[in-house]
């Protein structure tokens, strides 16, 4: 009876694997938000959960939260927002982000009272994005380091989107796209 048992544990705990495996690569990972970048969307040790799988059927949108690698040290992640899109020209100046594309050839200020306190960005930045570049910004705009610095993302360093904050348990929310349904 002692055998039976045992090959019901390893049975039980190879099923485990084979389900939670998968899913933890390639659909789904935790992430732990170190800095305050994004402050005030996401906190210092703010838990989050990301998924993985939307960019293989889709391509970014503007206004979501990304974890990437930033081209400076492709080792380590990033949590960031998107602000520009392929092709299009983002311009940095007076405190303000504009965006210039084929739709917007005016281009139109980003609308970021939403989810930034002081909707002020820092710098002087003129920068047209190339085919699967994307230009993003932390929304703590005073103490983040993103585009402005080390310039546009590729999107294969995407790792994925912001799905859900886990913990802490006050702050449970499902992650909205703020501020940008129109653009």
């Amino acid at each position: 009876m002692g055998k039976l048992k045992i090959l019901q544990f390893i049975e039980t705990v190879l099923l485990v694997l084979l389900i939670v495996i998968p899913i933890r690569f390639f659909l789904f990972e935790p992430f732990f938000v170190i800095g305050d970048s994004m402050h005030p969307t996401y906190e210092n040790y703010d838990y989050l959960i990301i998924e993985k799988v939307s960019y293989k059927v889709r391509q970014p949108e503007r206004g979501e939260v990304i974890i990437l690698h930033p081209p400076v040290n492709p080792k380590i992640y990033y949590i960031k927002r998107i602000i520009g899109l392929p092709g299009e020209t983002v311009k940095i100046k007076d405190g303000k982000v504009s965006v210039f594309n084929s739709q917007y050839k005016d281009g139109f200020i980003i609308s970021e009272t939403k989810y930034l306190r002081d909707a002020y960005t820092p710098g002087n930045l003129t920068l047209t994005l190339a085919p699967q570049e994307y230009f993003v910004l932390g929304d703590n705009r005073q103490a983040s380091y993103d585009s402005r610095k080390w310039g546009p993302v590729s999107f294969p360093a995407i790792e994925g989107r912001v799905l859900v904050r886990v913990l802490p348990l006050k702050s449970f929310v499902e992650f909205m796209n703020i501020g940008f349904a129109n653009r």
